[in-house]
């Protein structure tokens, strides 16, 4: 099933999809394949804890090892966020090992990212977030759910509410407008479970923005909580 099938599958039925995150077993067998491959050292980094479970299976995952694999260094880190958010910081991490940063390096300069980033999502509706139990500090806008367009972000690892705009094209400008606020722009990138809504985001930001704003899909693990209809961004502050 692609992404399009998902998320109209998703629109009609009346059940939500369930997510589980992977266990322990599964860390362990990963990180053990990538200690015999030869890595001198592993950076493993996972969506919010407070919306997953995935950050402490692999915690345990780590810690289950046997003792002389316990000599390569793995730094299992809280990302604190998810999707893009955590994904862009991620690949420029990935990068950067190719070009053999050391682990520290990789670990310090991670979290700097992460630091700077922001995350500015609207949702078409806070109905599945609400089912999937995700709905952490957004649970004030629910009094008139059906009739407002969320604009929503990530604080403390939770998702909380920013405003309730009524309309997305009044969300998405008002996200320009918020990008535009963070001052000088080291990247941007968007994140969509729908080409058009996507597409209409890319172009309220390109409004206060020069750069190249790429676009990814929003995949089923994520989506079955965010719901079709949804984008956002992804803002890398500059230092």
């Amino acid at each position: 099933m692609d992404n399009a099938a998902f998320y109209s599958k998703l629109r009609t039925s009346k059940q939500s999809p369930r997510t589980s995150q992977p266990p322990p077993a599964a860390f362990q067998e990963a990180y053990t394949r990538l200690i015999n491959e030869g890595a001198d050292g592993i950076l493993s980094v996972h969506l919010s804890s407070k919306l997953s479970g995935t950050y402490q299976s692999a915690c345990t995952g780590r810690d289950a090892l046997p003792d002389d694999m316990k000599k390569i260094p793995i730094e299992v880190v809280d990302s604190h966020i998810a999707s893009l958010g955590m994904g862009v910081p991620v690949m420029h991490a990935a990068e950067e090992a190719r070009q053999s940063a050391s682990l520290p390096e990789l670990i310090t300069r991670l979290l700097d990212r992460l630091a700077r980033t922001r995350v500015l999502f609207v949702l078409d509706t806070l109905e599945y977030l609400k089912r999937g139990g995700r709905i952490g500090g957004a649970e004030a806008l629910l009094g008139n759910m059906l009739s407002v367009k969320p604009l929503l972000t990530f604080k403390n690892g939770e998702i909380v509410a920013l405003e309730r705009p009524r309309t997305r094209s009044k969300a998405f400008a008002r996200i320009a407008q918020l990008a535009n606020e963070m001052g000088e722009v080291e990247e941007m990138g968007v994140i969509e479970s729908d080409d058009e809504v996507g597409q209409q985001l890319v172009q309220s930001l390109e409004s206060v923005y020069s750069g190249e704003i790429p676009a990814y899909k929003l995949g089923a693990v994520l989506g079955a909580y965010a719901g079709p209809g949804v984008a956002g961004v992804t803002v890398i502050a500059a230092h």
